[in-house]
């Protein structure tokens, strides 16, 4: 297995963060270059429910969103991915599973390590890591969240 780039998408909870000993583990046994994508959710689409919102306003709030979204990514990467040879951020608009999986082909993606559930999922599986896990065209290791191992 020749593993150049790994994936670690990250709504930046703890669940997420599970995954990094996994990542790091890999790219310093194959010298591969991390990439870490944080995906916000567009709120353009929840119109319906909140009322016509003013598409200024809308390109405000995700410049916002993007740019702190940044800084977290920095204060990630910089906490916890110092040992790794490469790493890369990306901030994407839209689905976070779509998304992922767009980027898996844009950008040749090898793998992607993730935790089997983000912040807002209290199933084992989250809805991001299973439709990434069905429809990834390379391998997808989920890592369980705390206290998963013991139940699943």
């Amino acid at each position: 297995m020749d593993v150049k780039k790994v994936l670690w998408p990250t709504d930046f909870s703890s669940q997420a963060e599970v995954a990094l000993p996994y990542v790091q583990s890999l790219t310093q046994q194959f010298q591969a270059e991390i990439h870490v994508l944080h995906v916000i959710e567009d709120i353009a689409h929840h119109e319906g429910w909140y009322g016509e919102f003013g598409r200024d306003h809308i390109e405000k709030l995700k410049e916002k969103l993007k740019d702190r979204a940044a800084e977290r990514l920095d204060q990630v990467c910089q906490r916890h991915l110092e040992g790794c040879p490469l790493f890369i951020r990306h901030v994407a608009v839209g689905d976070p599973a779509e998304k992922i999986l767009h980027f898996i082909g844009q950008e040749n993606i090898d793998t992607v390590v993730m935790a089997t559930r983000g912040s807002k999922s209290s199933d084992f599986f989250g809805s991001v890591t299973e439709r990434v896990i069905k429809s990834s065209p390379v391998p997808v290791t989920a890592i369980p969240t705390a206290g998963e191992a013991q139940t699943a």
